[in-house]
């Protein structure tokens, strides 16, 4: 009993420091945003030089993301991780939206720091608890491989999210390019428009139409600029973008017809995935009815019966 209380006294005191940390970090961020704001203001209208301004220090966030890169980069360093694999991992960041050289090292970074933190923490927070040996061994390493598995979900996760930004972009981003191909741009000027045009509302994908009008202006074949743009990301609305620039630089074709019916047959099947949600749902919803409505119901409907049943029995 003794050593439960000590247990949720410590527990309470890291809440109350981890809520008071983050609260002075969250103060100390809109602070330093209002600084920066007023400093601009400043700025436009001449009361402060730029020499004058006074140097940001570097977020934790960039920090914390350095240090546990340099242990990724560590680990690879040593030869253990062979390239095949290393390339696999680049390819599978990059479908998630995780560019960069570091990218590899902060991923193998995160698997061996929170393989080796969490089960410590888990160990810290149990050997007082009074459970058996073998509990108490299991569960450190069970957090473990909790730990090594969980940035291979959150990747799984973010390359979700991502891929379900760049389809649902991708048909506003072909209307837009129609525009510009009927406004006389060529298509490496028009993905640069669009690209421009689509950094507020879609960023990832004004990303990717950045990286294929930045090929475009230095290879020479435009075909393998428009192919790495199917192959980049592995979505299927991305490859037949690509074969369709392709065939119409290939066979002459008009720009703007065959952009014009890929985004209408894009939106199509949106609406046609949206219809087959839906028709699931009245499917998807009988179960939750059936734990979670229907015995309210009963209990409603057939509670005070029951109540004077056993209250006659009683007497």
């Amino acid at each position: 009993m003794e050593a439960t209380t000590r247990y949720a006294l410590l527990a309470g005191a890291g809440l109350f420091l981890v809520a008071m940390i983050t609260g002075a970090y969250m103060l100390l961020r809109d602070m330093r945003g209002q600084e920066r704001y007023g400093s601009r203001v400043r700025q436009i209208h001449g009361e402060e030089r730029l020499s004058a301004v006074r140097v940001e220090r570097v977020p934790f966030r960039e920090t914390l993301s350095r240090a546990v890169s340099g242990i990724g980069q560590g680990i690879l360093s040593c030869g253990l991780v062979p390239a095949a694999t290393r390339g696999q991992l680049e390819t599978m960041l990059r479908g998630a939206g995780v560019r960069g050289e570091q990218s590899v090292g902060v991923f193998f970074g995160a698997k061996m720091g929170m393989m080796i933190v969490l089960p410590v923490i888990m160990w810290l927070c149990i050997r007082n608890m009074g459970w058996s040996d073998l509990v108490t061994m299991l569960l450190p390493i069970a957090t473990g491989v909790i730990g090594l598995i969980l940035p291979d979900m959150v990747v799984k996760q973010m390359r979700k999210r991502f891929m379900g930004r760049l389809e649902k972009g991708l048909p506003d981003a072909l209307d837009m390019m129609v525009i510009c191909a009927q406004a006389g741009l060529g298509l490496g000027p028009a993905i640069i428009r669009v690209a421009d045009e689509m950094k507020t509302s879609y960023r990832d994908l004004a990303i990717e139409f950045s990286l294929t009008a930045n090929e475009l202006q230095i290879m020479s074949d435009t075909r393998i600029a428009l192919h790495n743009l199917g192959q980049r990301t592995g979505l299927e609305a991305f490859r037949r973008l690509a074969m369709t620039l392709i065939q119409t630089i290939q066979y002459g074709t008009p720009l703007t017809d065959a952009l014009r019916t890929l985004s209408a047959e894009m939106r199509q099947e949106a609406l046609t995935a949206f219809e087959e949600s839906a028709a699931r749902l009245s499917t998807m919803l009988t179960l939750p009815m059936i734990i979670f409505i229907l015995p309210c119901v009963f209990l409603i409907a057939g509670g005070p019966a029951i109540i004077q049943v056993m209250h006659s029995m009683s007497n």
